[in-house]
């Protein structure tokens, strides 16, 4: 892939945020039948944008982590599944759908924990089976309208959640946050870093405290980037601090995103959230999640049935492209761990601020 530049316009939901007053990144352009990502891996250093042009480019910088965050994966596999519509408009209608239909199942794979990339494709999928008998190029223009109607869903949720979330959050003091659930992590603005960026613009004084987020470095690469943008106080912190910090009266709350949340409220995010919601607990401390209703999967009762991703374990021996650990050391490298819902306070949606009982709360989502 080579370095195509910024490219010229974002499209709807980046004007929508700019309408708006915010100056949040995005991680995608879609631009005449081109998906632009902004590589994550680069950040803060580079802003370095790649243009991809098949679902099958599309799936591989999924895993490759250079788009990275639930609704932000979401988005980005609905638009892999457009190009993979533009790429089969030569075929017959039969040919059409049942070759997008295995792109589609390929697609999935890409990522396992994460609720929205599934959700994503299914919601196109769905429509590919309903219009079925159309030609060709008239499917695809419907997938495409979809794949945009769901980032423009994305940014306005965001937008709800930093809403209702910022109500939560303390008039001063710390919150820390774990990973990056911010703009780059979702179609704009971002879930928890939403929440905190709707408290800051209403006057709140909040000191941000991201803790580093090994072993990708989401917050001291990603999280302080975002803050330090918009000119939003931030302190970054080694991911063992949290404890210490809270034990001191430093942290006042903590709000992270999620990947997965469960029927009964378990909620899935980066390696280290759950320790961090044990930590908030100990010390009497409200821990908030903040995600979209399609980050829920109401078909999975408990964390328990939520698949974790395992990566390689150059991520842990490796830094900088140097080996940091012992050679032939054993290596767990989960990038997903389960913090249950009892240990939650509040999942903040673009629906509202739900609360325990989380089961009746969740279900009355999609009554």
């Amino acid at each position: 892939m080579k370095d195509i530049g910024a490219p010229e316009k974002y499209g709807l939901p980046l004007s929508m945020l700019r309408s708006r007053g915010n100056t949040s990144v995005v991680p995608l352009s879609w631009v005449k039948h081109i998906l632009y990502l902004l590589d994550q891996r680069q950040l803060p250093h580079e802003e370095t944008w790649f243009a991809y042009r098949s679902a099958e480019d599309v799936e591989q910088a999924i895993r490759d982590m250079v788009v990275r965050g639930a609704p932000a994966i979401g988005i980005t596999a609905a638009f892999g599944m457009v190009l993979a519509a533009h790429g089969l408009k030569d075929k017959n209608k039969g040919q059409f759908v049942e070759e997008w239909l295995e792109k589609a199942a390929f697609m999935l794979q890409a990522r396992p924990t994460a609720a929205n990339l599934k959700w994503a494709v299914e919601r196109l999928e769905k429509l590919a089976r309903k219009h079925y008998k159309m030609s060709p190029c008239n499917l695809t223009s419907i997938l495409e309208k979809e794949a945009i109607s769901i980032w423009t869903e994305d940014v306005k949720a965001n937008l709800s959640i930093g809403f209702y979330g910022q109500a939560l959050l303390p008039e001063t003091g710390g919150v820390l946050t774990h990973c990056n659930a911010g703009g780059l992590a979702t179609g704009g603005y971002g879930t928890a870093l939403g929440v905190i960026r709707a408290a800051v613009s209403r006057g709140k004084e909040i000191n941000v405290i991201a803790d580093e987020t090994r072993p990708w470095l989401q917050g001291a690469r990603l999280t302080s980037w975002e803050l330090i943008k918009d000119g939003i106080a931030v302190t970054l912190v080694v991911d063992g601090a949290a404890g210490f910090l809270m034990q001191k009266g430093l942290i006042k709350s903590v709000v992270v995103g999620a990947d997965r949340i469960a029927a009964n409220g378990d909620v899935a995010n980066k390696i280290g959230t759950y320790a961090v919601a044990e930590l908030a607990r100990a010390n009497n401390i409200p821990f908030y999640v903040a995600a979209p209703v399609s980050t829920i999967d109401p078909f999975i009762h408990s964390g328990d049935q939520i698949p974790i991703e395992e990566r390689g374990p150059g991520e842990i021996t490796t830094f900088a492209g140097k080996q940091i650990a012992a050679t032939g050391v054993k290596v767990h490298n989960p990038v997903f761990d389960i913090t249950p819902h009892h240990l939650v306070t509040a999942i903040i949606t673009e629906l509202g601020v739900l609360t325990a009982p989380y089961g009746p709360a969740i279900y009355a989502c999609f009554s």
